[in-house]
């Protein structure tokens, strides 16, 4: 399928758009009140691990100016982590560091390769803690966390970053599936808005589909000029059941839920969207309005409640890819 098409074919092919997202799911799907526990990304950590899933370990949290001091006390014994604001959106505001610079103990080497010290950190910590980076420009706090090892399983279509699988979950059913690989132009970061690219995935085998970069479909990478598509994912049947659990554990019924693939752990929970984005649709180039009548007349039917583990199965039995 050839992005972009006529509104007529979009409606053909069951492509949700960002006003029927807001109103007939994010509204009436996702109460309020349970906002802060998925854009809160230490209140989802918690959760997560309460609820018996894995996430990257917590290092520390810095919650005023004042103890910006203890940074070196906190990351003393940690080469590499993590340094990102509680509230933020959309990848601003990380900073990742992948060691110490070997003659300088208080100087450090950003994942693009650029040397950043002690104190350059302590002030993107401060910047954190007022807010530049927060939903609304709120004061927030600073999380300090393991760094994911990058799994060698995206390395041929990947640059730099750690790539992450994005799920879509609705009613509890995992839905549909990508993988957001970095490229130079998103400097590293898997966000599609940066320049990543957004890869399908194959519901039933959990295999990597051709890709979509700046909603223009893409069949290999530009930096390495590998092809996207037939990637197995390992665990896919874990993978989807960890989403499904968090559609309980939030009480969201509508979400996007992103985890990464640690070379030593395994899958990781990195974060919660109660607004997932819609590119997703053209990465698998398919629409989420057929796959969401699937779910309800599904569930309508339904005499009992299923598992996360029922629930997972039965997306990869009847929400395959189409083929359109």
């Amino acid at each position: 399928m050839d992005w972009p098409i006529s509104p007529r074919r979009l409606r053909e092919l069951g492509v949700l758009g960002m006003n029927q997202r807001n109103g007939e799911f994010i509204a009436q799907m996702n109460e309020r009140r349970y906002y802060p526990l998925v854009d809160d990304k230490l209140l989802t950590k918690e959760l997560a691990e309460e609820s018996g899933l894995r996430v990257p370990a917590l290092y520390g949290v810095i919650r005023s100016t004042h103890e910006i001091k203890q940074l070196a006390k906190w990351v003393g014994e940690h080469e590499e982590f993590v340094i990102k604001p509680a509230n933020g959106a959309g990848g601003d505001g990380i900073l990742v560091i992948d060691g110490k610079q070997s003659d300088k103990p208080l100087v450090y080497r950003k994942s693009s390769g650029r040397a950043i010290g002690i104190d350059a950190i302590g002030l993107h910590i401060s910047n954190i803690l007022a807010g530049a980076y927060s939903l609304g420009g709120r004061p927030d706090v600073a999380m300090i966390e393991y760094r994911v090892k990058f799994s060698p399983l995206f390395e041929k279509i990947s640059f730099q970053g750690v790539p992450d699988i994005r799920t879509i979950v609705y009613r509890g059913y995992p839905l549909m599936a990508m993988v957001r690989l970095p490229t130079t132009q998103s400097d590293g970061k898997a966000n599609l808005h940066q320049g990543a690219i957004g890869a399908g995935v194959d519901m039933a085998g959990g295999h990597t589909l051709d890709g979509v970069a700046h909603n223009r479909r893409v069949t290999h990478h530009p930096d390495t000029r590998e092809p996207i598509s037939g990637v197995a994912i390992p665990e896919w049947q874990s993978l989807l059941e960890m989403a499904a659990k968090c559609s309980d554990m939030t009480g969201l019924g509508y979400l996007g839920v992103d985890v990464v693939l640690d070379r030593e752990l395994g899958p990781l929970i990195l974060e919660l969207n109660a607004r997932p984005g819609l590119s997703i649709q053209v990465a698998n180039g398919e629409g989420l309005r057929h796959r969401i009548e699937r779910v309800d007349q599904h569930v309508d039917h339904l005499s009992r409640d299923e598992t996360a583990a029922e629930r997972a199965a039965w997306s990869r039995e009847h929400l395959a890819p189409m083929n359109l």
